[in-house]
């Protein structure tokens, strides 16, 4: 008797039940619908999309503490790790730069504030206060000072990412001076820890279609699709630009690792889809971190230089900043000279490494930086209220990939790639296994064996008393 073939409603529901990618899909699309023709009950539902976002945010510090303080162990070598941290830094800095420079050059040949003739006097500045909360953006010395702990408990209680990371290198940093044989529980332990908190994330990402629908319905309902009309050339000129960043930027994934980008958005796709429809990259950080794992990316690189990235690599936002920057000057009537608009690079160089984390970001900077200019009317950042928010999706997907580019790049130089096992996942050889489900990430303790990794990435099996 011939088996029976599963009709096409069948196949459909199973598909809807087991894939990520899918549920996000329609949730994205039904939050949309109920945004536009019921305003209201997408702004009652946008708890659902803030409550998801507070649990993520709520095992990320743990998560980092363990994979780097796990990573530093297995590694077996700190001056490797500073290394990593240096090269991270330095592709950083010049991965931002880049994106101002040309976010800088796409306003001056598009010009999307011309002809608006805006009187900066008639715009309400008391709205960008009450957009940011009157905050202000540390300054270079407060940023560094503030990424040194001055509390173990106070470092993940206010879920500082930079704080959580110096605590890790240093007990990461002691388990190696100890050795195996002066504490031979701890590694195991934090072992342990780090399988609970990916087992958790599992449970949390069985709400992200939740997540989506709340956060989607809520951006439609309150902002419309009225703003599109409004602001569409600067939208769109953003959006463009950010295309070319990632056009350019997997241009220098394959030079540098022979890696396609493509092939590593089609891999993530489910995280991609999730972190724009909630518009924030932390919801996907954890899945971010196994998936980088699992493509050959070693534990140490992964745990340094992506939650790293959150703070000094914010290429999405470096290219709005520029652009918006020009797009407000041109809206008021102010043509910036050459030597004005070098000011401009520099001042978001310094400003945009202490966005993260800090409410309504985005306007403290460029609001700095028309005081610095001393030409643009302080008020003029007003006309970006109303946009601010769609730009996050061109933030968020710029800002995500350029952080994962920036593991596999940083990886392959310090050679903490396993190339051969990356090429086989983003072909789609080898599946992705949650680390919650999958036997490697399983804890060492009771087989008192861990598996430690070499500098050049082979690993190796150290017996442990």
């Amino acid at each position: 008797m011939p088996p029976s073939i599963p009709s096409p409603l069948r196949r459909a529901a199973r598909l809807l039940r087991t894939s990520l990618f899918i549920q996000v899909t329609c949730a994205l699309l039904l939050g949309v619908l109920v945004g536009r023709l019921w305003p209201g009950v997408g702004t009652a539902v946008q708890p659902l999309g803030d409550g998801f976002v507070r649990l993520i945010k709520a095992v990320i510090a743990p998560l980092v503490f363990c994979v780097v303080v796990t990573g530093i162990a297995k590694a077996g070598n700190l001056r490797a790790f500073g290394r990593i941290g240096l090269k991270a830094l330095i592709w950083f800095e010049v991965a931002t730069t880049f994106a101002l420079l040309i976010g800088l050059v796409a306003a001056n040949l598009v010009q999307p504030g011309a002809g608006m003739n805006v009187d900066a006097s008639k715009l309400d500045s008391s709205a960008v206060a009450a957009k940011t909360g009157g905050g202000e953006l540390p300054s270079t010395s407060e940023f560094v000072l503030h990424a040194l702990p001055d509390s173990a408990v106070g470092a993940f209680a206010e879920n500082s990412l930079l704080q959580v990371l110096v605590l890790a290198c240093l007990v990461g940093a002691a388990l190696l001076h100890l050795g195996h044989t002066k504490v031979p529980a701890i590694l195991p332990a934090v072992e342990q820890v780090q399988d609970i908190v990916f087992t958790v994330v599992g449970f949390v990402m069985r709400l992200a279609p939740l997540a989506v629908f709340g956060a989607t319905a809520h951006l439609v309902g309150e902002y419309g699709l009225g703003v599109m009309s409004t602001y569409g050339k600067l939208i769109g000129v953003c959006y463009a630009v950010a295309l070319l960043f990632l056009a350019l930027l997997a241009v220098a994934l394959k030079a540098v690792t022979g890696l396609s980008l493509w092939k590593f958005v089609r891999y993530t796709r489910e995280e991609m889809l999730l972190a724009l429809g909630t518009a924030s990259s932390e919801t996907v950080m954890p899945r971010m971190m196994q998936k980088l794992r699992q493509a050959g990316a070693r534990d140490d690189a992964v745990g340094l230089v992506l939650p790293t990235g959150y703070s000094f690599n914010l290429d999405g936002a470096s290219i709005y900043l520029s652009i918006a920057t020009l797009f407000i000057a041109q809206a008021v009537g102010v043509d910036l000279s050459l030597g004005q608009q070098i000011t401009v690079v520099l001042m978001l160089m310094l400003t945009s490494k202490g966005m993260a984390g800090v409410p309504g970001s985005a306007f403290l900077a460029l609001s700095a930086t028309a005081s610095a200019l001393g030409v643009i009317p302080a008020g003029a950042v007003a006309l970006l209220l109303g946009v601010d928010r769609i730009m996050d999706s061109m933030r968020v997907a710029t800002n995500l990939l350029g952080n994962c580019v920036a593991v596999f790049a940083v990886s392959r130089w310090e050679g903490a790639l396993d190339m051969v096992r990356a090429k086989k996942v983003l072909g789609g050889d080898i599946p992705f296994v949650p680390d919650d489900d999958d036997p490697r990430t399983q804890s060492s303790g009771d087989s008192k064996s861990s598996v430690d990794t070499k500098s050049s990435g082979e690993p190796r099996t150290e017996s442990l008393p």
